[in-house]
C-alpha cells in the first residue's frame, strides 16, 4: 500500500478536498433558501434536478464503494499497481452523500411550491430510466465474475455523462427565457470553486506520488472538475454579460385611475374656493 512522501502535500492534500467539500456543499443552500424565500421554483429547471439526483446518487455509489470495499481496493492495485494510493477520499464520499440529500430536497421544495407551467421533460425522465436499467445490466454482467471495480467505474462514466446532460437544460431554460432569475447565483459561483479545488486535489497527489496514474484510475473525477467548469464559466456569462438581473420597472397607474385623481383634485380645489371666499376691500 502506497504512502505519502511530503507531509506538507498530505496536508495540502487533504486541506483542498475539504475546500472541495466545502464548497460543493454549500452550493445547494443558496438555491434551497431562494426557492423557501420566493415560495417558487419558477426559472429552476426540473431536468437539471432530476439528472442531478441520479449524478450525485451514481457517484456515491463509486466514491463509497472504492474507498470502503476492500475488495474493490485489491483489484484496484492490480490494475493500476501496489504503488498506488486509492484516489478517493473521505470528502469525496461526504461529499457525494450530502449532495444526494440536498437533491432530494430541492425535489421535495418542487413538489411543494409554486412550480408555474414548468414540468419535466419526457426525454430527462427517459435518459434517468435508461441509465438505471443499464446499470442493472452492468451489476449482472459483473456477478458472475465479481468484477466489481469494472462495474463501480462504469457508475463513475455515468456520473461524467450525467454531469454534461444535467447543466444543459439550465443553460437552455436561461438561453430561452433570456434571464437567470430563479437559478441562484451562489450556486455556481460555489461550484466553480469546488471543481478547481478538486481538480487541485488529485494534481497534488499525482505531484506527490511523481505518477499521473491517479488521474487515469478516477477518470472521473477529473472529467467532473473540468465540465463542471466550464459550464460554471457559461452560466456566469449568462448572468453577468448576456441576461443581467435587473429590477422590474413601477408600471404606470392605469388611465382610469389618473383619471379620476384628477377629478377629486379638481373637486378639493372647487371646495376650498367656496369655504374661504375672497374678500376684497375698496
Amino acid at each position: 500500500m502506497a504512502s505519502w512522501n511530503s507531509l506538507r502535500l498530505e496536508i495540502t492534500y487533504r486541506v483542498m478536498g475539504w475546500m472541495a467539500f466545502t464548497c460543493w456543499s454549500v452550493g445547494f443552500y443558496p438555491q434551497v433558501i431562494l426557492n423557501f424565500r420566493r415560495k417558487s421554483v419558477v426559472g429552476l429547471s426540473f431536468d437539471f434536478v432530476v439528472l442531478n439526483l441520479t449524478k450525485h446518487s451514481s457517484y456515491l455509489i463509486y466514491n463509497a464503494t472504492l474507498y470502503f470495499s476492500s475488495a474493490v481496493q485489491k483489484q484496484y492495485w492490480e490494475k493500476y499497481g501496489s504503488g498506488q494510493m486509492i484516489p478517493v477520499a473521505v470528502n469525496d464520499v461526504a461529499f457525494s452523500a450530502h449532495a444526494v440529500l440536498m437533491t432530494a430536497i430541492i425535489l421535495f421544495q418542487i413538489a411543494i411550491y409554486d412550480r408555474g407551467t414548468q414540468k419535466v421533460s419526457k426525454i430527462a425522465i427517459g435518459i434517468v430510466v435508461a441509465v438505471w436499467l443499464g446499470a442493472a445490466v452492468c451489476f449482472f454482467v459483473a456477478l458472475p465474475t465479481h468484477s466489481w471495480l469494472w462495474l463501480i467505474n462504469i457508475f463513475n462514466s455515468i456520473q461524467v455523462f450525467m454531469t454534461v446532460v444535467k447543466y444543459t437544460p439550465q443553460a437552455f431554460m436561461n438561453f430561452m427565457r433570456k434571464s437567470t432569475d430563479g437559478f441562484s447565483i451562489g450556486f455556481y459561483l460555489l461550484d466553480f470553486s469546488g471543481g478547481v479545488t478538486n481538480y487541485a486535489q488529485i494534481a497534488v497527489l499525482s505531484i506527490d506520488q511523481d505518477s499521473w496514474v491517479n488521474f487515469f484510475g478516477n477518470m472521473g473525477k477529473v472529467l467532473l472538475s473540468l465540465i463542471s467548469i466550464s459550464f460554471d464559466i457559461l452560466f456566469m456569462c449568462q448572468r453577468f454579460l448576456l441576461y443581467p438581473s435587473k429590477k422590474a420597472p413601477i408600471p404606470p397607474p392605469p388611465p382610469q385611475i389618473i383619471s379620476k385623481d384628477k377629478e377629486s383634485l379638481e373637486q378639493l380645489l372647487q371646495s376650498s374656493s367656496s369655504d374661504h371666499p375672497l374678500k376684497h376691500t375698496v
